[in-house]
């Protein structure tokens, strides 16, 4: 399918209104652009409310000025359901419909189905969503075994399919919640829980997910969750323990107390873990498949994963790259293309670059309103950048369009040498200003991962922790856990070519393939989206240098180097 036919095709348009709220455009099956909510307020986890289209949306996002030939919105468990007639005439106000335009509303868990199967490599595969809570059974649009017996108020916890690419779908069961607090069920409600008796607020899963190894999870005496069947429930001495919400408060300043927090996370990671095998297991006693597609906000815990793929009987697993509740506008608009229009889906998620455009003019107007830097065009900026990385400099990188999940994987990026043992903490205490055990991660080349982590696959979206080969821990311990593991991204020969001239480089200089990577964004900030951006947080950070391709931008009064 060439550019004209891309642009030429339905105009389709897919909105997660709720939690991590995010928006997608596509022309048929080619996604022009899926950006997060957070990316455009610059507000962590923005949840969708009236107004998205009109004052955030609409003037930001090219391409919502076309006609539109579908629309397909999905909710989660708030209530902002309740306020569907506002909505519609927000976006009716917003956007233009094609005479012709069709609607459709669809539940949360079936959004998040198409947004793992449909965009998979497989023809046929098992499919397992497990967030913390999704639609009531009022506003399921999907049948399921046992639909007639359920109260409308509650609310879906996990989902079990089986898809193929002939549109045979079929929900094989889910968990429910029948919404008593005293008795919370699931397991995305139980990660939610044992996450907020650490870190309260929004999206701090992966804080825990970092802690638990520097903990024993035997510590506590806790138990593994229940599991029957598709069915996890807490034991009592979780529920219990849970309730406390002062004794195991992380606070920075208060060390005395840290190992019996990281002994939580650490029963915590490791009860999750055994569950979450444990429904892989049963999923794949029911439909015998080889395959497994696996979306919901848990589909983040990397440590978790890397079990699925190396104990569960799937021989074959993906993990979108934005599978939690973000991802649900792309399964949106894929509904739209597959059920609404009836089309095949040939859209495949093989990279994470959909956010929209960056036009070179933007960059190139952002660098002239920002004086206070030295901006230079290097005839080789690989070069230039793997000098200041030899030297010991943190290095931003901002090229292409945006990531679309949670992870920087070289377009929004902060880069470092692995080798400097102390570059993860100064980046952690400097740079993100954040806890000074939380892991960063490393790129690699694909052809030569194998030569420092027991990797079983390709890990282009940094979806799958990995351990790091004993003899290499010392190689590259900015990006060696704890634990001896690492989240790391691969890039192979058909991914990204300036990360690859860039780990060939580093290669070729140090005999390590190897970079440290971690998200291009300040304290408590999302992702960086837009030029200006990233040359504010550059400017707010003691970063070194930012590479924008074809610019280097260094700062007048430069920090000294990291070692």
């Amino acid at each position: 399918m060439d550019d004209r036919e891309r642009r030429d095709g339905p105009v389709i348009l897919g909105v997660n209104r709720t939690q991590d709220a995010s928006v997608c455009l596509m022309h048929g099956s080619h996604v022009v652009w899926c950006i997060q909510k957070e990316r455009l307020t610059r507000r962590k986890h923005h949840w969708g409310s009236l107004g998205d289209f009109r004052d955030v949306y609409r003037e930001r996002l090219p391409g919502l000025e076309r006609p539109i030939d579908v629309v397909v919105e999905c909710f989660s468990s708030d209530r902002e359901i309740e306020r569907l007639p506002a909505y519609e005439r927000e976006l009716g106000h917003a956007v233009d419909f094609a005479p012709d335009c069709r609607r459709a509303r669809i539940s949360h868990h079936l959004s998040h189905l198409y947004s793992a199967f449909h965009p998979s490599p497989f023809d046929e595969a098992a499919v397992m969503i497990v967030d913390g809570q999704g639609s009531p059974a009022a506003d399921f649009t999907e049948t399921w075994p046992g639909r007639g017996d359920t109260p409308s108020h509650w609310r879906e916890v996990s989902s079990f399919y089986r898809a193929d690419r002939h549109g045979n779908i079929a929900c094989l069961g889910k968990q429910l919640w029948d919404r008593d607090d005293g008795y919370p069920v699931g397991l995305g409600m139980f990660y939610f829980l044992l996450t907020q008796a650490m870190f309260p607020g929004e999206g701090n899963e992966g804080k825990v997910m970092g802690l638990a190894p520097h903990g024993d999870p035997g510590a506590l005496h806790l138990p593994d969750l229940d599991v029957d069947g598709m069915q996890v429930t807490m034991p009592a001495a979780w529920t219990d323990l849970l309730r406390d919400k002062t004794r195991f408060r992380y606070a920075s300043d208060d060390r005395a107390r840290f190992h019996d927090i990281a002994n939580l996370a650490a029963a915590g990671q490791r009860a999750f873990e055994n569950a979450l095998l444990a429904l892989a297991r049963a999923l794949h006693a029911q439909t015998g498949m080889s395959a497994l597609c696996f979306a919901g906000g848990t589909g983040l815990n990397c440590s978790a994963n890397d079990r699925l793929l190396r104990e569960s009987p799937f021989t074959q697993i993906f993990i979108p790259p934005a599978p939690s509740d973000a991802g649900t506008s792309l399964g949106c608009a894929l509904y739209g293309l597959a059920e609404v229009l009836g089309q095949p889906c040939e859209y495949r998620w093989r990279d994470d670059y959909l956010g929209p455009p960056v036009q070179p003019a933007a960059i190139e107007r952002a660098l002239r309103e920002r004086d206070d830097f030295i901006v230079t065009k290097p005839g080789d900026i690989v070069s230039a950048i793997t000098d200041l990385l030899v030297a010991g400099k943190v290095v931003g990188l901002y090229q292409g369009r945006s990531e679309f999940g949670p992870r920087a994987l070289g377009h929004r990026s902060i880069l470092g040498d692995p080798r400097i043992d102390v570059m993860r903490d100064w980046i952690n205490a400097k740079v993100k200003l954040r806890e000074w055990f939380r892991p960063l991660a490393p790129i690699v080349l694909l052809e030569e991962a194998d030569g420092f982590f027991d990797m079983r696959r390709a890990s282009p979206v940094m979806q799958f922790a990995a351990p790091v080969r004993p003899e290499m821990a010392h190689v590259i311990p900015a990006v060696t856990h704890v634990d001896c593991t690492a989240r790391l991204q691969t890039v192979g020969p058909d991914d990204d070519p300036l990360l690859r001239a860039l780990l060939a480089s580093f290669a070729a200089r140090t005999g390590v393939p190897v970079l440290l990577n971690t998200s291009f964004n300040g304290k408590d900030e999302p992702i960086v989206e837009t030029p200006a951006e990233a040359l504010a947080t550059f400017g707010a950070t003691p970063m070194h240098a930012l590479a924008m391709p074809p610019y280097l931008v260094r700062k007048r009064s430069e920090p000294e180097a990291v070692a």
